[in-house]
């Protein structure tokens, strides 16, 4: 799973960042494509921009304090996909210690035999492919800082893409 964002910095360019460490869980009927319980959990402090005193400074009190905050979780309670087409999901952000609506576009990208011969216990697992893309103000959910000199942009467009094996 990667989960990545991008932010505008000083209106020079957006920085790319990601967070290295995530997990999820979800139920999803491939015959109807209706997903549920989908959960995604992802570790605060693994945020990384490729520039350790920004990656610092985005885990302090000014951005994602991930000492008191130390995960932010997306959640969804179902979802209707058909095979390669975008579709709204809607769900619930949890991040800085506040809960909001969220809307991603979401696509099922594929589902299938993985190709590539797996040392596990299933050689050969089946694999679902997804792509999801949305933006969240961080000004709702308490983290201000630069936002109104514009030096770091409010706006944050989240990118999700994931390879699942099934359970």
């Amino acid at each position: 799973m990667s989960i990545g964002f991008l932010v505008q910095h000083i209106g020079y360019a957006s920085t790319l960042g990601l967070f290295r460490k995530a997990e999820g869980s979800f139920v999803f009927d491939e015959d109807t494509g209706q997903l549920s319980d989908l959960k995604i959990t992802i570790d605060t402090a693994s945020v990384f921009t490729n520039h350790e005193k920004r990656d610092k400074h985005l885990r302090s009190e000014d951005f994602l304090d991930s000492d008191q905050y130390p995960q932010m979780v997306l959640s969804a309670k179902s979802g209707q996909f058909k095979k390669q087409q975008p579709t709204t999901l809607t769900g619930e952000l949890t991040l800085h210690g506040v809960t909001r609506p969220i809307s991603l576009q979401a696509t099922w990208n594929k589902s299938d035999r993985y190709p590539i011969p797996s040392a596990g216990p299933e050689r050969f697992p089946h694999v679902l492919g997804a792509s999801a893309r949305g933006a969240i103000k961080r000004s709702e959910f308490g983290m201000t800082y630069a936002v109104d000199n514009g030096w770091v942009g409010d706006t944050i467009e989240l990118i999700i893409e994931f390879e699942a094996r099934r359970q």
